[in-house]
């Protein structure tokens, strides 16, 4: 089992006293699955995310990643499994505006000291990001932007990608493209998926689907 999730809960702090987020989670992914995580706005899919990726901490529960017990490291631990382990893609782009595209796609490999030159041209190629290596993000279309964040994740070679919402701000036909280049390299690599969407559509593609609502799984 590459991921298991037990009993994870989440709170923040509102003006009354802790707000529940998440309470009491259970799931778990193999690898090379694919999961598509559905729910209304507020209902907790992005808070699980943050916490499976080592972004947050738990409240209480357990997340098992690659082996390791995510709610058990510190801060330094978390990041370190995040470069080792897991590629993201969000919704908002999040690329590095001083950099070109091929800096941005070599980002997380270079942290990870796994740069290989080859595998990130076949990438840039998959995704017909070449013609625009040298290009910086605000040189690019929003479908281009996330092909290159897509490409980035993709870069070290995760065991597990996480991804929040990845085609919401394009429309339906550039959406649609960007997935089935996405879906297709993640199948490619091996990695497994757990993608966070409103699109009962785009969670069809997925092998599996879990909705969460009112922070518990349905």
């Amino acid at each position: 089992m590459l991921l298991s999730i037990e009993d994870l809960r989440k709170s923040y702090l509102g003006p009354e006293g802790p707000v529940p987020v998440l309470r009491g989670v259970t799931l778990s992914l193999q690898a090379g699955e694919t999961l598509a995580l559905t729910g209304e706005s507020g209902s907790g899919k992005s808070t699980l995310l943050h916490l499976v990726a080592g972004l947050d901490a738990a409240d209480g529960g357990h997340v098992l990643l690659d082996g390791q017990e995510v709610t058990r490291l510190d801060d330094s631990g978390r990041a370190r499994l995040r470069r080792s382990a897991v590629g993201i893609v969000f919704q908002q782009f999040n690329l590095i505006p001083s950099l070109d595209v091929a800096a941005n796609i070599a980002f997380q490999a270079r942290l990870n000291d796994t740069p290989e030159p080859r595998a990130l041209s076949r990438l840039a190629g998959a995704l017909g990001l070449e013609p625009h290596l040298r290009k910086y993000p605000e040189q690019l279309s929003g479908g281009q932007q996330q092909r290159v964040a897509i490409a980035r994740a993709l870069a070290a070679r995760p065991k597990l990608i996480l991804a929040d919402e990845p085609t919401g701000n394009l429309d339906e036909a550039t959406a649609d493209e960007v997935m089935e280049q996405f879906l297709a390299l993640v199948a490619e690599t091996g990695a497994a998926l757990l993608m966070v969407t409103h699109s009962p559509r785009l969670a069809a593609r997925l092998g599996r689907q879990a909705h969460l609502s009112q922070g518990r799984l349905l």
